[in-house]
């Protein structure tokens, strides 16, 4: 059904590149759940607060703040599909990012609300009542909401939207917390327990409240910068590895500006006594494919350095040697030799993992003191890449 709908509601739905068309997705799906969701929401209300559930409110003030993630989606991809400008010149996309940390705390506040009328419930149980109808719309709501998460995660795949995927989430969530309701609500009116019906509403509390603490975090760290992906890495040293000029890679970095426009840079190491005209023909060939094979926009560095030299590729294994006393995982980079009378100066950049924990002035003294101890009139110029 899920796949009619997008054929009947958006035109060219195929390009999902299109800003144009991601948009059309995003009405679509932003549509469709506000509607499901206040449907939910005023019929679990009618029925919760005649028969006096705590549990059945709590859970169409779940569906009722699933409507208003769905609004914030919809404005959220009206803004999206605005081009870049002077103020924002990498685009809107990371709208998406801030749009679904709103939705977390939406969910957060809902279930914190949810929680303290759970507890009052447990402390001071209503009379309540569980009919057929109950049942029979509880059932109703499980499978809306099921359907709903297959139609999210669909549509959140198919256009990578974080806000849909997060939606997606919660709708799974929801169909937990409405089923657990549904067994409260069966078991209340085979054994008449009614306390069952605050235990559920605290459990159904908590549950929304940990969906909401999830997609918190998640979206946090697009918005702060994390690691770019290893696929993404590995593709883009696999596009460099094709060039036989490339005689390495490094500093390479990735930032994504929210689904569909992400940005690389990277510094690739050439032969220096290369023409200089063949060889940035080379980087653009590689800035490129990575363009067409991978859509990132990447801009690359060149970096001449010196080979077959006889003396520099001696001072390089000596000094990659010891990097390598220190930690294994530690390499080298940009290596140059001055040449003097007095001292020489091994100029140099050490790529050092995250999870090393020296300080970057402890690996430093420590390399620097190293090569002095196998000749004392070789100095150290380096710079230490966290990586």
């Amino acid at each position: 059904m899920t796949h009619l709908l997008c054929r009947l509601f958006i035109r060219n739905s195929d390009q999902t590149s299109d800003p144009t068309v991601r948009a059309r997705y995003g009405l679509l799906s932003s549509i469709v759940g506000i509607i499901v969701n206040l449907l939910l929401f005023a019929g679990k209300f009618i029925v919760g607060t005649v028969f006096l559930s705590v549990a059945i409110v709590a859970d169409s003030f779940n569906n009722l703040s699933d409507a208003g993630s769905s609004v914030i989606s919809l404005v959220t991809f009206r803004i999206c599909s605005k081009p870049a400008d002077r103020d924002h010149p990498f685009g809107h996309a990371r709208i998406e990012y801030v749009a679904s940390m709103i939705v977390s705390f939406i969910i957060m506040l809902i279930g914190f609300q949810l929680l303290r009328d759970s507890v009052d419930a447990i402390l001071h149980p209503s009379d309540t009542r569980i009919e057929l109808l109950t049942i029979i719309l509880l059932s109703v709501a499980i499978l809306s909401k099921l359907w709903l998460f297959f139609f999210y995660r669909t549509i959140g795949r198919k256009i990578d939207s974080t806000v849909l995927k997060a939606t997606a989430a919660d709708s799974l969530s929801d169909v937990a917390s409405t089923l657990a309701v549904l067994i409260c609500a069966i078991v209340i009116r085979l054994t008449e327990w009614i306390i069952l019906d605050g235990i559920v509403g605290l459990i159904v509390a908590v549950m929304i409240m940990i969906a909401g603490v999830r997609i918190l975090r998640e979206n946090m760290n697009s918005i702060l910068g994390e690691a770019p992906v290893a696929e993404v890495v590995d593709s883009i040293k696999e596009v460099v590895s094709h060039y036989p000029a490339a005689l390495g890679i490094h500093d390479l970095m990735v930032h994504n500006y929210g689904p569909g426009h992400v940005i690389a840079s990277l510094h690739v190491e050439v032969d220096g006594s290369q023409n200089i005209f063949e060889l940035h023909d080379v980087i653009d060939n590689i800035e490129r494919q990575i363009h067409d094979a991978l859509h990132i926009d990447c801009t690359v560095h060149m970096d001449p350095i010196v080979v077959n030299d006889p003396i520099i590729d001696r001072l390089r294994a000596e000094v990659l040697d010891i990097v390598h006393e220190i930690d294994p995982s530690i390499n080298i980079h940009d290596f140059r030799f001055v040449d003097g009378t007095t001292h020489k100066n091994l100029i140099f950049d050490v790529a050092v993992p995250f999870e090393i924990k020296m300080t970057d002035t402890e690996i430093k003294d420590t390399i620097a003191a190293k090569v002095k101890e196998n000749n004392p009139i070789y100095f150290c110029v380096l710079t230490i890449d966290r990586v």
